[in-house]
């Protein structure tokens, strides 16, 4: 058997809840030859966990190889029948095997709501708190919330709560169920022998493993810190990176921002990728580690990669994070704004942060976005028609127009809708797209698709997850027809998406941060004018990591 389909579901005993309020996060600093300066103490390097392989699993043909660098060696911990054992070797492999369940099992888990992001599942998990209803948010895939499991431990419980809570309207709450006859194992080989362990703790003597992941090709990467195989909530493994959050972030700003960026843009991404990962350390608490390696998190891809530039900017702002009131901002940043950035509510659900509203991303003053809000079609054809004179004008992606058929919106639709179980997921056919609500921002809040069955309203990011034609929510549409006779307009074809900008543009733009460095601006004046009202603190106890809004 090639392929493994495997259902998501928590096969061991819910880990450690972090908790909602976080200090200053504590922890030894591992020391590596790869260090760029003198260590930090302890309290300005905390060690982070990083999932760099999440759903280990899903393959069993997948492989993972780990091998110690030239003259080193790996030192494998793990438990024999209740007591610790180690091996000594250069090279181990990961692999996967099929385990026959002595009886069949129902895996389940009752999903609450689904969502493109963190930031609006975390906002829906305290609505249905606030409900009475325990939540938990995972990432099967996509961002859920789920029902806790360990309270609604039953499967008569978890229907009634369904049940109920469809009565009450929340006709997208559904349960996942799935019978479950086999699950996969992992096993190690290390100097000829096999070993099968659900956990395993690997270190390098010299503080640095050559890891190959799976995927086509695979890909190899040298990591500094310790890993660890472990299981993780969907019946399969996350490999976790424990990593000095200033050896973690050589991972991560050659790989945000470019080694090729100015040095002020280079400092400033520094403190954001510093800032925003201790901020958000909350992110996988149902499976046990703190951070992913992607875009749902940061890109990190350890010390493959790095540069003596962008080492130098860590290094020159060390342990400087972003605050405001004494708390780590919400240190979002993403490429390309359009021509303004975007306030937080503008692309997720949950309440504003002040220092996240929208600014103008010129030093020119084009448009004074309190006077002139972009609120309105005709505000934002405006705007968007302005080319010149924005950070960013000179990138590919600053304005643009793509096309999307009504086939094709429909095809999209139907597999969003039929994923969440929604109760048009029915329909046959997309007849039109209105956009009944956008922000001061400009940015699209609402757009009304009506198919034959009835309006499906799509809302703030949950656009862009479904329609691929937008790159951002800065967007206006123009429909598009066929050419009837004699000149005369034919059926709707389709629509065309007109906007600028590429991402969420919540906080800096990566590519405005270039203009600002090339015209002589310091780390510091960026960063104050995309997150206006902030301070640039050490990392200390005095220092809130993430509160739970109110």
């Amino acid at each position: 058997m090639a392929t493994l389909s495997l259902p998501r579901f928590q096969f061991q005993p819910l880990g450690h809840q972090r908790s909602r309020w976080l200090g200053a996060v504590g922890g030894i600093a591992i020391a590596l030859t790869t260090s760029i300066a003198a260590p930090a103490p302890a309290a300005q390097n905390p060690v982070i966990q990083v999932g760099i392989v999440q759903r280990f699993g899903e393959n069993l043909q997948d492989r993972i190889t780990l091998e110690a660098l030239p003259g080193e060696q790996l030192t494998l911990s793990f438990d024999t029948q209740g007591q610790p054992q180690t091996v000594t070797t250069s090279r181990v492999v990961i692999g996967l095997a099929p385990e026959q369940l002595p009886e069949a099992t129902l895996g389940e888990r009752v999903v609450l709501s689904n969502h493109r992001s963190f930031e609006t599942a975390e906002y829906s998990a305290q609505q249905w708190r606030d409900r009475g209803i325990e939540p938990e948010i995972a990432q099967p895939d996509s961002w859920e919330v789920w029902a806790n499991r360990e309270t609604y431990d039953s499967p008569l419980v978890r229907r009634l709560l369904v049940k109920n809570l469809q009565a009450q309207g929340f006709t997208e709450v559904f349960l996942d169920s799935e019978v479950v006859g086999q699950i996969p194992r992992t096993y190690f080989e290390a100097n000829g022998y096999r070993y099968g362990r659900d956990t395993l703790d690997i270190r390098a003597s010299g503080g640095r493993v050559r890891v190959t992941q799976p995927g086509e090709p695979p890909v190899t990467r040298v990591y500094g810190g310790t890993l660890r195989v472990q299981p993780n909530t969907y019946g399969t493994y996350t490999l976790v990176n424990s990593v000095p959050i200033e050896t973690y972030l050589r991972g991560v700003v050659p790989h945000e921002i470019g080694a090729g960026a100015p040095v002020p843009a280079i400092q400033a991404q520094a403190v954001l990728a510093r800032t925003y990962a201790l901020r958000n350390l909350r992110r996988f608490a149902i499976d046990d580690y703190e951070l992913c390696a992607d875009t749902q998190c940061q890109v990190y891809r350890g010390l493959t990669g790095t540069a003596p530039v962008t080492d130098q900017a860590i290094t020159a702002t060390q342990g400087q994070v972003l605050t405001y009131q004494n708390e780590l901002v919400d240190a979002l940043y993403s490429s390309t704004s359009g021509g303004v950035t975007a306030a937080f509510s503008d692309v997720w659900e949950g309440p504003d942060r002040p220092y996240l509203r929208p600014v103008v991303d010129s030093v020119y003053g084009l448009w004074n976005i309190n006077q002139y809000p972009l609120n309105s079609e005709e505000a934002i054809r405006r705007f968007i028609a302005i080319d010149k004179g924005f950070n960013e004008e000179t990138w590919q992606l600053f304005r643009w127009r793509n096309e999307g058929t009504l086939s094709e919106i429909t095809a999209d639709l139907k597999g969003y809708l039929g994923r969440r179980q929604h109760p048009l997921a029915g329909f046959t056919q997309v007849r039109s797209l209105r956009v009944s609500e956008r922000a001061n921002s400009g940015r699209v809040q609402t757009i009304d698709i009506e198919t034959d069955l009835g309006v499906v309203q799509l809302k703030k990011d949950e656009i862009v997850r479904v329609l691929r034609p937008p790159r951002s929510l800065l967007f206006y549409l123009e429909p598009m027809y066929t050419a009837g006779a004699d000149g005369a307009t034919g059926p709707l074809t389709g629509y065309r998406f007109v906007g600028g900008g590429w991402g969420h543009a919540v906080g800096l733009s990566q590519a405005g941060s270039y203009r600002l460095g090339n015209l002589g601006w310091s780390y510091p004046r960026i960063l104050q004018f995309y997150y206006p009202g902030t301070t640039l603190q050490p990392i200390g106890e005095n220092l809130t990591f993430w509160r739970e809004p109110s």
